[in-house]
């Protein structure tokens, strides 16, 4: 991986293809365990592939996609991919499932793959020595791209409920997961499947892929 130059406190790392086609995942970190140390990069073995570049985007201040500096920092880390970018495709896990949806309002996105992401941080505990000294807006599902939300239902149910049903967002809910083992799960049960899904836009096979994991279609109450 080749490390871009950006400005504090974001990083990213680039991995070019073998046979580039114009496509460009953009993997965004979670908030990793030690606040003094930059998040390390996510999805590194899922997002690279020989036809596709990998960009791991990483925010040392936590700021679920809300500092400042966020938006543009990322667009300098897009523009310093040195191949032409055809397609955007996005995921992440939790904080970088938020920032995975927040990218879709800064750049031509296709497809977001977001798990876990969490819709308000007001009044969730969980979270409460990260944000405390944030003010951080809740998280959007831009229009336009293929968005594809998955939750774990044990603990996550509020956060999940709380984003609304729209055209283009399919929502899998995995009643017997939470929010920290959702993307372990996935990863014995066909995550690179999924990515591999997103990137080809191949809806009906990430779809199957995540209901044989145990994911449910969220559906409209009759």
């Amino acid at each position: 991986m080749a490390e871009l130059g950006l400005p504090a406190p974001f990083a990213a790392d680039l991995v070019l293809p073998d046979a580039p086609t114009g496509l460009l995942v953009i993997a965004f970190s979670s908030i990793g365990h030690d606040p003094s140390r930059m998040p390390a990069p996510e999805f590194r073995r899922m997002a690279i592939g020989t036809d596709r570049a990998a960009l791991f985007f990483r925010d040392q201040s936590r700021s679920w996609a809300s500092h400042p500096g966020w938006a543009g920092a990322l667009r300098q880390a897009v523009a310093a991919v040195p191949q032409p970018i055809r397609r955007i495709v996005t995921l992440g896990v939790s904080m970088g499932a938020v920032s995975a949806l927040r990218a879709a309002e800064v750049l031509p996105v296709d497809a977001v793959l977001a798990f876990g992401p969490q819709h308000d941080l007001r009044n969730e505990a969980r979270w409460s020595d990260w944000t405390a000294d944030q003010t951080i807006p809740p998280c959007p599902l831009p229009a336009g791209p293929w968005i594809t939300l998955c939750h774990g239902m044990q603990d996550d149910a509020a956060q999940a409920m709380a984003f609304p049903m729209q055209e283009q967002v399919d929502h899998l809910l995995f009643p017997k997961l939470g929010h920290s083992t959702l993307a372990p799960h996935l990863k014995t049960h066909g995550l690179q499947g999924m990515v591999d899904a997103l990137c080809r836009g191949d809806r009906r096979r990430l779809l199957a892929i995540a209901q044989a994991a145990g994911g449910q279609r969220r559906q409209l109450p009759r």
